[in-house]
């Protein structure tokens, strides 16, 4: 019980960066039933804040997350539709993500952090998916989307042998974007996120989803673009050397950033 209750999705929002943390240290921030249903409710709150303009996502203390507490999962309950839920809610973010990796990320872990735009992680980490250690079927969600970071051949790699790999080896398969040296990785994610809160939303968002394959948009992006003011406002920062103030934004009235699927209105409860 007293686990349990240490289980929760915590948060913090500040100058623009809304940071997301796995707390489970009982059991290496493995995601509880609870925490899976709380997180696209948690994203839907933060996607509508017009503060929030970059997510991180982390795990408490030295490990990211080692995937799903199975003994937190009623009879009654799909562990894997939860974490499609929430892995689909994350992906669906209409902002940018980066998953900030320590220590273990595994299983539930490694689709979380395949959901995010953006995976840094600290030299020691490690990733595995691990369903055929269970004789699980993985989703087919998940499985493309890791195809699409990592190529047929490294996905059949991770999942036909559930091995785990180094950070090292994640970095050169290309599910890492970066890789830090110990101690690094805090600095190392804030000034990249300081860098991304000063560059234009309407650029991000638009190519956020043309990135992900999204094909029906174009001439809606042509239009916000020539209405949003941010390419003249680029253009004249440029010419007199000074920061951009882009207005755009992607929880604006008109923004037309996709709703985050699976979540409910309102700004319900984020404690596991």
């Amino acid at each position: 019980m007293e686990a349990a209750l240490d289980a929760s999705l915590q948060h913090t929002v500040a100058d623009g960066v809304a940071t997301v943390v796995v707390h489970h240290p009982a059991k290496r921030n493995a995601m509880t039933a609870a925490m899976w249903r709380s997180l696209p409710r948690l994203l839907a709150e933060l996607a509508a804040d017009p503060g929030v303009r970059v997510l991180v996502l982390t795990g408490a203390g030295p490990t990211f997350c080692a995937g799903a507490d199975i003994s937190s999962l009623t009879g009654g309950e799909d562990p894997q539709a939860l974490a499609v839920a929430a892995e689909e809610a994350l992906a669906a973010f209409p902002k940018p993500t980066l998953a900030a990796v320590r220590g273990f990320c595994v299983g539930g872990g490694s689709q979380l952090a395949a959901a995010c735009d953006l995976r840094f992680a600290e030299e020691g980490a490690s990733f595995g998916v691990t369903p055929a250690r269970l004789g699980i079927v993985y989703p087919a969600s998940s499985t493309r989307r890791l195809a699409a970071l990592v190529g047929p051949a490294w996905t059949k790699y991770l999942l036909f042998s559930a091995e785990l790999v180094d950070a090292a080896t994640a970095l050169r398969a290309g599910f890492l974007n970066e890789l830090l040296p110990a101690g690094a990785l805090d600095e190392r994610v804030a000034a990249f996120t300081r860098t991304l809160t000063a560059r234009s939303q309407l650029t991000q968002a638009a190519a956020k989803e043309f990135a992900d394959g999204r094909t029906d948009r174009d001439g809606h992006w042509t239009a916000e673009a020539a209405g949003s003011g941010d390419t003249a406002e680029g253009v004249a920062a440029f010419l007199e050397r000074r920061a951009p103030r882009f207005t755009w934004s992607a929880a604006g009235p008109g923004a037309g950033s996709a709703a985050v699927p699976g979540a409910a209105c309102g700004t319900g409860p984020t404690a596991g």
